[in-house]
């Protein structure tokens, strides 16, 4: 063949094992190792075409994929095809399509790779509407120029790197894999265990209203201990969950059925000490953020950000963040995804003086409020509700407004909301600097520029930790870099002395802490570093798990000798 089209079979990465069975998943990913594993399906055959490509094999091929092309696992494929010999010559990011087997409308992407450099045409839908055949007719507008994984043009947004200012404070919630683990109120009455209970809030909770339901935790425990310790816990786990995780094809998720699928130990570390945290949805029709008590366990169709001051908030929720979250995290076909590697850890917030971090917390700290108070006040009104009259707001629509979206705007007070959003935008540009109101592209040709010097200034030792006492507990501070408490860490301090040996803490995260603290000052060993608490049980035989989970928050490393170091 010269060249290659097609339409493989639109399969997500979390159905393809339902889909099309473990032994042909297994026997996939084993013969196609450069593809991540949470690379959609479609994205085998992508690969596949761009290395023949490369090669020299065919001229070009084109694919008619996902709108998820441009997620983050999805666009790791593309980057490496572009790193090996291809360009993008055309690209269609977002454009509607009818599914024929079901009438199913979705959103899809269309690509086309050609060998060599080269710049590429990208075509943007501007306008939909009723066709008169089978899909919608469409306007679409026309730009040149080298297109890049993201399938942006121009501004090269997949560029930005992860920043260590913002690691280990953004995390997904935990995943429950089962039946059993959420109750209600009355249903959490029959356990007696009001310690392992919390309140639980997913995605739709956040968006629309908070359903009341506890999710039983029981992290940390074993199954001897909570059949000991909580029997109604045990035996209502046991009815409702272990069937259905028996069936897992995962021995882990099967062997610890009465402990979440998924228990997230660096985000339950990261909220060790919070009153409060920041949360946004995962996939939302609007990007906002909100702060959570730190008693609500996040679901994992949110992200947790482990911060509680109202500086990050405000900015966070500013149109300067928006903007980028929208640029960088992709959509799940019409709704915008906040992947927190590519949406938050790339993320350069502003050098803001303390005057602009007080003026920009405290209009975060209103928004917060009025939101809460609006829909505490009125039980018919949501989050998204507000959120659609606000757009139409925004894009000037106020005399267009319906009866029932007047009727939002009345209860939920929406012209304060859009006033405190106004204010608040404003004093974000302005801690940037930014005064002469940019467009959203000169905001995202700013904010890359920005990310850039930013990881410059990290690859020299400094950096602008965002919760320097969590995430660089061992370093000194530095002053006038503008965010709250900024800290560098320089090679070249002097060393901590060493804590005395203490009793190992009964918690998991008072573990985390403690054992920490304990890598400083010099690398030590798994030994070594048991040595340094005294307590009875097997809690040494955790320690790997706990180092490993240190790795993951950026807190520890291992050295090539086998040793351990803050």
């Amino acid at each position: 063949a010269d060249v290659v089209v097609g339409n493989p079979p639109f399969i997500g990465a979390a159905n393809m094992r339902a889909a099309l069975g473990d032994a042909y998943v297994e026997a996939l990913r084993a013969a196609w190792q450069d593809v991540p594993d949470s690379a959609d399906f479609v994205m085998f055959w992508w690969h596949n075409a761009a290395q023949l490509v490369a090669q020299g094999k065919l001229s070009r091929f084109g694919f008619i994929t996902t709108n998820s092309l441009r997620q983050t696992f999805n666009r790791r494929v593309v980057q490496n095809a572009l790193d090996s010999g291809i360009h993008l010559a055309f690209a269609i990011p977002d454009h509607p399509w009818v599914d024929s087997a079901d009438g199913a409308a979705v959103r899809i992407a269309m690509t086309v790779g050609a060998p060599g450099q080269g710049e590429g045409r990208r075509l943007d839908v501007t306008a939909e509407r009723e066709g008169k055949g089978e899909g919608l007719d469409v306007d679409l507008a026309e730009r040149s120029g080298t297109l890049h994984a993201d399938l942006g043009v121009g501004i090269n947004i997949a560029a930005a790197q992860a920043l260590q200012a913002n690691e280990g404070v953004a995390n997904r919630g935990v995943q429950m894999l089962a039946p059993g683990f959420v109750v209600t109120p009355e249903e959490a009455a029959l356990l007696y265990a009001d310690d392992l209970l919390r309140p639980y809030r997913n995605g739709k909770d956040f968006t629309d209203r908070p359903r009341g339901v506890l999710a039983v935790d029981t992290y940390g425990l074993g199954e001897t201990e909570l059949r000991t310790r909580y029997p109604a816990v045990w035996q209502w786990l046991h009815d409702r969950a272990k069937p259905e995780r028996d069936h897992n094809p995962r021995a882990s998720y099967r062997d610890n059925w009465w402990l979440f699928g998924e228990n997230q130990p660096a985000m339950r570390a990261s909220l060790v000490d919070l009153r409060r945290y920041v949360a946004t949805p995962v996939t939302a029709k609007h990007r906002v953020f909100e702060f959570f008590d730190a008693k609500i366990l996040p679901d994992q169709a949110l992200v947790c950000i482990a911060l509680d001051d109202a500086y990050p908030l405000g900015v966070l929720s500013s149109h300067v963040h928006v903007c980028w979250a929208l640029a960088t995290g992709g959509t799940l076909e019409d709704r915008p995804r906040y992947n927190k590697s590519r949406c938050f850890e790339t993320f350069p917030f502003p050098a803001a003086t303390p005057e602009q971090q007080a003026r920009i917390a405290d209009l975060a700290e209103q928004l917060d409020a009025h939101r809460k108070k609006v829909l505490a006040q009125h039980t018919d009104l949501t989050l998204t509700g507000l959120y659609n009259v606000l757009a139409k707001l925004g894009a000037g629509e106020a005399a267009e407004l319906t009866a029932k979206e007047q009727a939002i705007y009345d209860k939920g007070l929406v012209a304060v909301l859009k006033s405190l959003h106004d204010d608040l935008d404003a004093a974000v540009l302005d801690a940037y600097g930014w005064h002469d109101q940019p467009a959203d592209e000169q905001i995202l040709e700013r904010l890359v520029a920005l990310n850039a010097a930013r990881a410059a200034e990290e690859a020299q030792g400094h950096v602008r930790w965002l919760r320097p006492e969590f995430q660089n507990p061992r370093g000194a501070t530095q002053a006038g870099l503008g965010v709250s408490q900024a800290t560098i860490c320089d090679s070249h301090e002097e060393p901590a002395t060493q804590a005395p040996p203490s009793l190992w803490p009964q918690s998991l995260p008072e573990q985390i802490a403690a054992l920490a603290s304990a890598l400083t000052p010099a690398p030590q060993t798994e030994t070594e570093l048991a040595a340094r608490f005294a307590g009875k049980g097997r809690w040494k035989t955790r320690l790997p798990e706990l180092l490993a989970t240190l790795a993951t928050l950026g807190r520890a490393r291992r050295l090539d000798d086998g040793r351990w170091m803050g």
